[in-house]
């Protein structure tokens, strides 16, 4: 058997394979109120369907100001429970497990209202000037992170993972190139990595379950987080109870990427021993003999795969085709999946 198609726990949880959907952005919640729509419910349990072992919602904003856009997915209000416990309903009964990915936007978020960050630089020219948190605003979004967490917990979910890549609120605290604050929250790398020790402190009181964090393990710019850095910003994470770190880049600033497939898997590798913490190797991760190749390798725990899901629901059907091995049908599907 392909070590992809093998399952791995997480606490509790058991996923069947090592296959991850990654979480995007899908930007259909056309009245702008963070609630699921049918698309939502078609596009996860579609995967699930297809065999995905764990599904991960889009960035899933803890409030209404830390949207990344009006569209996105929404966990700051009771009233949001009912759609999330919806998705969990459907892709729990396709023998998918489910995952949160809890996110604030922070400088990024492209909305008509305020928008917060820990310094009050703007991203680039598109983007407007945020207000800089005062600890007051810092402890409500600590808080906002808490009340997402029981939220979760009640629709369901199996994981929560904390958005910290990508430029947006927790990498905006971690990360010198956004983070200029003279108080308890900015200068040093454990002043920088506070904000995240007291969001996953938070967590922790309403969530018993697994939890991942998304990081950027490479911010492309000299000024920005080092790997030592990195790795102890991850050994912190280890302490804390951390299942797992996805490993993710960029984001942090605009910069240029030279892209390729597996390009960040390397970076996922290192964590991943020097740290001696499960990892998901994500980006440019297309086949069923690439996935195996890292899997195999120990170069990862699991592989988080995002655009070659949404060109085909059924990648895991490819991949093991690719590979050789026979994966169960769903009942429905039987006929036809030989």
């Amino acid at each position: 058997m392909p070590k992809l198609f093998t399952p791995i726990h997480f606490q509790n949880v058991e996923l069947k394979n090592r296959i991850v959907m990654s979480p995007m952005c899908m930007y259909s919640c056309y009245k702008q109120d963070g609630k699921v729509t049918p698309f939502h419910l078609t596009h996860l349990a579609s995967r699930a369907v297809g065999q995905v072992g764990l599904i991960i919602t889009e960035a899933t904003a803890v409030q209404p100001e830390g949207r990344i856009s009006p569209q996105d997915l929404g966990i700051w209000d009771e009233d949001h429970v009912k759609g999330l416990t919806m998705i969990n309903e459907q892709v729990h009964a396709y023998g998918a497990k489910t995952a949160i990915q809890l996110a604030h936007a922070g400088r990024k978020a492209e909305l008509e209202s305020d928008i917060f960050a820990p310094t009050a630089k703007q991203f680039n020219e598109n983007y407007k000037v945020p207000k800089e948190m005062t600890e007051e605003h810092i402890k409500q979004t600590i808080d906002a992170f808490k009340q997402a967490a029981r939220r979760a917990k009640a629709a369901g979910f199996d994981i929560i993972e904390l958005h910290g890549a990508h430029g947006y609120l927790i990498n905006q605290f971690l990360s010198p190139l956004t983070n200029h604050r003279s108080d308890n929250y900015g200068g040093t790398r454990e002043n920088r990595y506070r904000f995240l020790s007291e969001v996953i402190d938070a967590v922790k009181t309403e969530w018993d379950g697994p939890i991942f964090v998304r990081i950027s393990t490479d911010e492309y710019d000299e000024a920005g987080n080092n790997k030592d850095d990195i790795l102890y910003f991850t050994n912190e994470m280890k302490k804390q109870g951390i299942d797992l770190i996805d490993c993710s880049s960029g984001g942090v600033v605009p910069a240029k990427v030279h892209s390729y497939p597996g390009y960040q898997v390397p970076r996922c590798d290192m964590i991943k021993h020097e740290t001696d913490i499960a990892t998901g190797a994500v980006g440019l991760i297309t086949s069923g003999l690439q996935a195996e190749e890292i899997v195999q390798n120990d170069r990862a725990d699991v592989v988080i795969i995002g655009r070659a899901l949404l060109r085909n629901p059924y990648w895991a059907k490819a991949a093991a085709d690719e590979l050789g091995y026979a994966i169960e049908a769903p009942t429905q599907y039987k006929r036809g999946w030989k």
